[in-house]
């Protein structure tokens, strides 16, 4: 399903696939990003490690986080497949599955919203036609709110403890490779899951969830930080920029601009395409970010929508070391990307002077 935060896809085969379903999942948290930054805010200040530690205000972390922002992305995820009434369908299933539950439950509000939707489509549509005049809204309201019960029963019964099951699993996962200090070896699936327009699969779908689970118990979290980091691909575009194919390289100031400033990392992703091997250096510059975040101990105490460094002023906790290792991960992430980029293009002995086309990509999606 393409969605105003997705690039058209094209073509049936597996990448096609997980990109639509990455562009579905963006469709349903882009819409309500301004509510996790609100509740990034809320975090930043009134935690008792935040700017401004109020123990009565900190008390809207976690029902935000809990209830609040799960129920948004039921909602339009189900507005999204069957309009208001999928919205609404799609909010009360979403109850059943956060109710009881003490992690953030946006995998399984990106599950049974849509679901009970689409439920409520095709029995709109077998009934449609059939029901006595003067008995629509009876129908239609007494419908919604069977269907609505019954997936909450079920996602409470069913999908919730599944849900759970596997974020658990993951959040382990992630424990384990922080504690054997190798979370920076997740760059080498990230980053080119990015390039191929999966980085809202990934963002959304795993780390997501996890990284406000950490955020709201620590203050802060680095999971944040994975995908979103702008270093990378400003270090790919430095490298096109100086030692590119002359053609590309009066492009090039645009899409930094567009990419450090704007947040949106897609513009950098067909200047890998072109280019595959050009993909090193952003796993290296990626991995270098992560190592230096680790070393600090430092995170993100909300995700940085869109991954521009104007939102990652917004979301860096309060303290230096804070600040210093997050902004040093970043700069470092774009100088070895810079680095590798530059020797992968052989110092610009590879480029090739009568090369003149740009790369284009649909660029209608926003990094989270």
């Amino acid at each position: 399903m393409a969605t105003a935060y997705a690039p058209q896809t094209a073509g049936t085969g597996p990448r096609a696939r997980v990109q639509r379903l990455g562009g579905f999942l963006a469709g349903m948290v882009m819409p309500n990003i301004s509510a996790f930054i609100a509740w990034g805010i809320i975090t930043a200040l009134f935690i008792p490690t935040g700017w401004l530690p109020n123990k009565e205000l900190g008390e809207l972390v976690d029902p935000m986080a809990l209830y609040l922002l799960p129920l948004l992305i039921g909602y339009t995820g189900g507005r999204m497949v069957h309009g208001q009434r999928g919205a609404v369908v799609g909010a009360v299933a979403t109850a059943g599955v956060v109710v009881g539950s003490d992690t953030p439950m946006f995998l399984g509000a990106m599950v049974i919203g849509p679901l009970t939707a689409y439920a409520m489509r095709l029995f709109d549509g077998l009934v449609e036609g059939r029901v006595r005049p003067g008995f629509e809204m009876l129908v239609e309201n007494f419908s919604a709110g069977i269907l609505g019960a019954a997936a909450a029963l079920a996602g409470h019964a069913l999908i919730g403890p599944v849900v759970r099951t596997v974020t658990d699993a993951a959040g382990d996962g992630v424990e384990w490779l922080i504690d054997r200090d190798v979370l920076p070896v997740t760059a080498v699936l990230i980053e080119p899951a990015k390039v191929l327009f999966l980085n809202n699969a990934v963002n959304h779908g795993v780390l997501g969830p996890l990284a406000v689970q950490q955020s709201a118990e620590h203050g802060k979290s680095i999971l944040f930080m994975l995908e979103s980091n702008p270093g990378p691909g400003l270090g790919v575009l430095l490298a096109y920029l100086v030692f590119g194919p002359r053609g590309l390289r009066a492009s090039t100031p645009a899409a930094i601009v567009i990419q450090f400033l704007g947040g949106i990392h897609e513009i950098y992703f067909p200047y890998i395409l072109m280019k595959p091997r050009m993909i090193l250096a952003a796993i290296a510059g990626g991995a270098t970010g992560t190592a230096i975040f680790l070393a600090f101990g430092t995170g993100l105490v909300g995700p940085p929508a869109p991954g521009s460094i104007f939102a990652y002023l917004a979301q860096t906790p309060r303290g230096a070391g804070n600040w210093i290792g997050v902004y040093t991960g970043m700069l470092a992430s774009a100088a070895v990307s810079f680095g590798v980029g530059a020797a992968l293009l052989g110092f610009g002995r590879l480029a090739d002077p009568t090369a003149s086309d740009a790369p284009t990509a649909s660029i209608t999606e926003q990094e989270t």
